[in-house]
């Protein structure tokens, strides 16, 4: 029998859910589009500000882990560690909880990756410098492109140490997101709900 996911080593981990890239599937859309839509009934009361589909998954012209990242980001007065045993109810996992920042994943089983696979990033509204990237590789397709042969050349690398991995994109997305900053001046601001 399998341990639970909780009792597992995080080397043990990353041996269950290695890296994988695969090409961009249309269906990742439609996928956000119904996660995000039980997403919003369920806070419907919880002071939500906004909700956006964030990562690779949400550029079409390029490879990205099979795994759709959502950024729900709530009103800065919300608290966002009440919202967890709720999601928690509802198939997600809480994975890092910070004052600010919460992430939860749905679809990790104690047998691998199910069908569907998400990545929750809870937030405070305005701490969004992902969907300033998301524009940014949609906006630059060459750049989208370098981006996707980084991404491989660290999957190969790092297919079982996802911090290696995400560690490795760095730099490359803080210089795009403050480019993409100075191209979309102000666009996710809060005002701009």
């Amino acid at each position: 029998m399998c341990k639970p996911l909780n009792e597992l080593s995080l080397h043990q981990l990353w041996q269950l859910f290695p890296i994988q890239l695969v090409p961009h599937n249309p269906a990742w859309k439609e996928q956000y589009h119904q996660e995000a839509g039980r997403l919003k009934a369920l806070f419907a009361n919880d002071m939500l500000f906004r909700i956006s589909h964030i990562g690779s998954t949400a550029v079409p012209a390029i490879w990205a882990k099979p795994i759709v990242d959502i950024l729900a980001e709530f009103d800065p007065k919300a608290s966002l560690s009440l919202l967890v045993p709720q999601l928690e109810e509802n198939g997600w996992i809480c994975m890092s909880k910070a004052p600010n920042r919460i992430s939860l994943n749905k679809g990790y089983t104690e047998q691998g990756f199910a069908q569907q696979v998400f990545h929750l990033h809870l937030r405070r509204a305005g701490d969004c410098d992902e969907l300033y990237f998301r524009d940014y590789l949609n906006h630059c397709p060459e750049t989208a492109k370098d981006y996707e042969a980084l991404k491989r050349t660290l999957w190969k690398k790092f297919q079982y140490d996802r911090d290696a991995y995400t560690s490795g994109k760095e730099k490359f997305i803080t210089v795009c997101t403050r480019k993409a900053k100075q191209i979309f001046p102000g666009k996710y601001e809060l005002a701009s709900k």
